[in-house]
């Protein structure tokens, strides 16, 4: 029951403001078109003043959880009752009356009409109804605006857009007591074409390289990245990979005895002599697998008739190995991306070198750049670690480092590499019977980063 105060003497009471006008006799013409006259003042000010407010809806994501609180005393209108919208279930939001919020998770991207419709008090009952159409802004899921075109088969050194290898391992040493000790150790790599690659069905510039060399018990693993402004880095770095690989090998087997004798030597005592002596070592296995791999780009080049800087690539190497005291770990790094010795449990990195980021966005030095294979250049380049144990060993791609790294400085930071490897390991799982460790570490590289859609190549040895 409502009451209505007429010219502040009158009362009347009545459950329907309509049906109480229509009641009045001819004698109370007067006194009702009065109350029709203020009533709709009343009603076009209201509507008019709501029309024109300017209501604030915040924008939404597909497919993200979306929840924004809606404040309606901020309209500035008194007595009001409920209130609602309509049209919000038509892409997947709904209005919570109890919290007063927009909430769901948006399923279709657009500018959605929706209405606000607010019952006031003083009409009762809900007759007197005002409405504002509002827009609310659904951003479509960045990820779905990419094209991904498949690189055309009939090109010039086609690559598959992506690729990924599993190398499982269960080495037996001899312990001290003639007992048989086993180390079991999983090789992975994956790669994958960037979204600017794929957006025009351009091929996968990226490779990598993965061995075990079971009659020594030495692991090798190499990425490389080329240039996407060479027309035919991709090949470059398929060529630089594979050679790489073939080459270490060789010369592994060749200089087992001494080099592994150098290592042991130089763990027993870490004289300047004895860690020239492991140099000079990967100067024989690791300098010449680089130079010899820059040798068969330029064989490929001058075959092809171009210059080598349409094959340039960058490239990152590893030969490791576990023994009695420890692992060690050589490596060779020229370019970005990034390679490091990661211990989860002691929290502790070590980075094999440094990055050539260029001062500019892209920019940096390649391994078929003539200064890189001068011996005092190429014999700089040389790292070598010896460490109790580690997690992972880890080579990657600037697809990988830009994003999760951002800068250089980033690199040497051990919080940034447990970053790394806690995201990882939401989407890999690092036991050795899992044998689909290799399909997950590629299905992570689909990772979204705004700004970062380059190859994505990465090779673990865990």
């Amino acid at each position: 029951m409502d009451i209505i105060k007429y010219n502040g003497n009158l009362e009347i009471a009545a459950t329907d403001e309509m049906q109480l006008i229509k009641s009045f006799d001819k004698n109370n013409a007067e006194i009702k078109n009065d109350i029709i006259s203020k009533w709709g003042v009343f009603e076009n000010r209201n509507k008019s003043f709501v029309e024109n407010k300017n209501i604030y809806i915040a924008n939404g994501k597909v497919n993200q959880e979306y929840c924004f609180s809606f404040k309606i005393d901020e309209l500035g209108l008194s007595d009001i009752g409920e209130y609602y919208f309509e049209g919000l279930d038509t892409f997947g939001l709904s209005f919570d009356s109890v919290t007063n919020e927009i909430k769901g998770i948006p399923v279709t991207a657009g500018e959605h009409k929706i209405k606000l419709v607010i019952k006031i008090n003083d009409w009762g009952h809900g007759k007197l109804l005002l409405e504002k159409e509002l827009t609310l802004l659904i951003n479509p899921d960045p990820k779905s605006l990419w094209k991904n075109i498949p690189t055309p088969n009939d090109i010039e050194y086609f690559k598959p857009d992506s690729n990924q290898s599993f190398v499982k391992v269960e080495s037996v040493q001899k312990s001290f007591f003639g007992e048989n000790k086993f180390t079991k150790q999983i090789l992975i790599a994956a790669s994958q074409r960037g979204r600017s690659h794929a957006q025009e069905g351009r091929p996968r510039d990226d490779d990598f390289g993965l061995y075990y060399l079971k009659e020594h018990d030495w692991y090798i693993m190499t990425v490389a990245d080329g240039a996407g402004s060479a027309k035919s880095s991709r090949k470059g770095s398929e060529i630089a990979c594979r050679t790489v690989v073939e080459v270490c090998t060789s010369k592994i087997n060749e200089r087992i005895s001494e080099f592994e004798r150098h290592i042991k030597e130089f763990h027993s005592d870490k004289t300047d002599a004895n860690r020239k002596c492991i140099r000079d070592s990967l100067w024989e296995i690791l300098g010449n697998a680089v130079f010899l791999s820059v040798k068969k780009i330029e064989e490929e080049a001058r075959g092809a008739d171009r210059p080598i800087k349409d094959y340039s690539t960058t490239l990152i190497v590893s030969i490791s190995k576990k023994f009695k005291f420890g692992w060690f770990v050589g490596a060779f790094w020229v370019g970005d991306g990034g390679i490091g010795i990661y211990d989860k449990n002691n929290q502790f990195v070590k980075v094999l070198g440094e990055s050539d980021g260029g001062e500019y966005a892209g920019q940096t030095r390649f391994v078929t750049m003539a200064e890189i294979t001068q011996p005092p250049e190429l014999y700089r380049r040389l790292r070598f670690e010896i460490v109790d144990d580690f997690t992972a060993l880890i080579l990657m791609t600037d697809g990988i480092t830009d994003p999760k790294f951002e800068t250089d400085a980033n690199l040497l930071k051990v919080d940034k590499w447990s970053e790394l490897w806690n995201d990882l390991s939401k989407e890999v799982n690092f036991s050795y019977n899992n044998e689909d460790s290799a399909e997950q570490l590629l299905n992570w590289l689909d990772f979204w980063a705004p700004g970062n859609h380059d190859d994505r190549t990465i090779a673990i040895l865990y």
